[in-house]
């Protein structure tokens, strides 16, 4: 009964949560020879009007404000056994305590779904992974038996995925023939961040680079590896939807610069700005609507500011570590924060008790509408319907077993490859 509990809690946690989308995938068989496929379920729809152009700003104080916060759910996996006791443990400590068990050992994972997404346009989603693969639980070994450590081929068209690792790796390879190795570890070569624009359509595949912990204190065969991601899907407008897809690798100071302050003489707070531009410096990445990404880390009882552009009208803070305060607002660990539209001015308290870190996400909406289903996200259900006619026709490309060796999977890949591979800056024409 115990097995078979924690691997019904493992498959929903994995259909559920997936950063790459098939998450909420409508089913998706391709008749393709010694190919898997592997994921099936549910659909959404969620096409709402866009957001209206003539809205007047009102005559308020120029500090941004918070217009609301939730929770989202934290599912158990990876390994599921301690997000099962995460769950119930957090019943007796509290959930900000039992955030920082799951800070130290992993266990759990939580999807943000923004609902609707024109409330949040540019981004349209974000996952918080936390995970932990030691070489010595026997449940992971049973776990392997039925699903995989990671994310097998799947496809996407019309939009951005960022992900950006904070612990551990990914180890990337797509119908476009690309393979590519990033992370948080001293192996990945300072490249914690991939910026995938999925454009006209491809199939990509992510799988856990599980090897010890660099800063690890037990023996190899003991330590376990820790894995700790963010996943952002980015709108993009219409007019890009198409565009060929492409991936880039960033990390480094000339790509994802850090910026140290300290303000007021409160204490010193490091901001990496992964997209955008905070504190007279701007990440490398070239965006198609105006919108910045930084990760920001506080020292105890720290003040940090940004100066919002008068277009940024959506701004998102998701809270890692700590707690933060907005306007007299507290905002506590793994709680999502949406600011108010307007404001020029957003300032932040670290926590006097803790150091604090968090993901902030500021943007211009886009001002369209948004059909996203299974991996898909578009403007109209027509567009998500010959999407879906596109991948199993193999335009594509066409899914592969993750266990195929390099060789094995680039065969496959110059067999069946994304049609929309060519010049990153091309629109293709839909057929």
């Amino acid at each position: 009964f115990f097995f078979a509990t924690m691997r019904a809690l493992v498959l929903v946690a994995w259909l559920v949560c997936s950063p790459f989308g098939d998450a909420f995938l409508a089913p998706l068989r391709v008749h393709v020879p010694s190919v898997v496929t592997r994921f099936s379920s549910p659909s959404i729809d969620t096409t709402t009007p866009a957001r209206p152009d003539d809205v007047s700003t009102p005559s308020i104080s120029s500090l941004r404000t918070v217009a609301k916060s939730e929770k989202f759910a934290r599912l158990p996996v990876w390994p599921v056994w301690s997000g099962v006791f995460l769950f119930f443990f957090s019943k007796i400590i509290g959930q900000e305590a039992a955030a920082k068990i799951e800070d130290r050992f992993g266990g759990r994972v939580c999807p943000n779904f923004f609902n609707p997404p024109e409330s949040t346009s540019p981004f349209i989603m974000l996952v918080h992974h936390r995970h932990s693969f030691a070489p010595w639980d026997p449940i992971r070994f049973i776990q392997r038996t039925f699903f995989p450590e990671g994310f097998p081929a799947h496809p996407h068209r019309g939009f951005i995925t960022v992900t950006y690792i904070l612990r551990g790796g990914f180890e990337h390879r797509d119908s476009m023939g690309i393979q590519q190795h990033y992370g948080a570890e001293k192996r990945h070569k300072g490249k914690h961040t991939q910026w995938l624009t999925t454009g006209a359509g491809l199939l990509h595949e992510e799988m856990w680079d599980i090897q010890p912990d660099d800063d690890g204190t037990l023996p190899d065969f003991l330590q376990p590896s820790s894995q700790e991601l963010y996943q952002l899907w980015l709108n993009v407008p219409s007019q890009f939807k198409l565009v060929a897809p492409s991936v880039e690798l960033l990390g480094g100071e000339e790509q994802t610069p850090t910026v140290a302050e300290n303000a007021d003489g409160a204490g010193t707070t490091r901001t990496i700005v992964i997209a955008g531009e905070h504190g007279g410096k701007t990440a490398s990445v070239e965006t198609y609507s105006t919108l910045s990404i930084l990760h920001v880390m506080m020292e105890k009882g720290s003040i940090w500011k940004h100066k919002m552009p008068p277009s940024h009208r959506t701004g998102i803070i998701y809270v890692r570590r700590g707690s933060i305060t907005i306007a007299g607002q507290r905002i506590p660990t793994h709680h999502t924060a949406y600011l108010g539209e307007y404001g020029s001015d957003l300032l932040v308290e670290a926590g006097a008790n803790d150091e604090t870190d968090f993901l902030f996400l500021a943007g211009e909406p886009l001002n369209e509408p948004v059909a996203a289903q299974g991996s898909m996200v578009m403007n109209s259900s027509d567009e998500i319907n010959r999407a879906y006619a596109d991948y199993q026709a193999l335009q594509m490309g066409a899914p592969w077993d993750e266990k195929l060796t390099d060789e094995e999977w680039l065969h496959h890949a110059s067999k069946y490859p994304s049609r929309y591979k060519p010049d990153p800056h091309t629109v293709v024409e839909e057929q």
